[in-house]
């Protein structure tokens, strides 16, 4: 993967040019739209694709770093967010989270109390559940890498004037929606 350098030069414009990607208009009807829209919507793409890919080169380097998988990571996540928010995480919880089936908890939250990772403790309040936590290392490690790359997120919306700000929200929810669509 590259680094996010290599990732602002290798995304050219053109790439997400529709006239180049859709010259016939058979997959988006440019009725209505000027040039300069059809310009300007394909320097977008290639934003959204510089975004993705810094994304993805961002998280490939946290899961080597940790030496961690995506379920592992956003297990972790969970485990930070329910300390800081004051719920006890079970398992199970762990597992509607995720996803995943109880047997597949099991299996990741043994890998990860191997790794020193999380430490299972009895419930405090229901004798038949386990608590999860996070232990301090890990939580320590997490907030200097990930929380730290969520915290330049934050910063570059804080940019944003509060209209910027819902209208890129309005837009990557309808981005969202559509891709779920298809």
């Amino acid at each position: 993967m590259n680094s996010p350098d290599e990732i602002e030069a290798s995304v050219s414009p053109g790439m997400y040019d529709m006239d180049v990607n859709d010259p016939q208009h058979e997959l988006v009807d440019r009725e209505g739209l000027s040039r300069e829209d059809v310009q300007q919507i394909s320097q977008l793409m290639a934003s959204l694709e510089r975004l993705r890919d810094s994304e993805q080169w961002l998280s490939e380097t946290s899961l080597k770093f940790m030496k961690l998988n995506h379920s592992d990571m956003r297990a972790l996540h969970y485990l930070i967010v329910s300390a800081n928010s004051g719920v006890i995480a079970t398992p199970g919880a762990i597992a509607a989270h995720l996803g995943i089936s109880t047997a597949s908890t099991t299996k990741l939250l043994d890998r990860l109390e191997r790794a020193g990772h999380i430490e299972r403790q009895a419930h405090p309040t229901d004798r038949r559940a386990l608590a999860i936590a996070i232990t301090p290392e890990t939580h320590e490690t997490a907030m200097r890498t990930v929380g730290r790359q969520q915290a330049r997120r934050f910063l570059a919306a804080a940019r944003l004037t509060p209209e910027e700000r819902e209208t890129v929200r309005r837009f990557l929810d309808d981005l969202a929606r559509e891709l779920s669509a298809g």
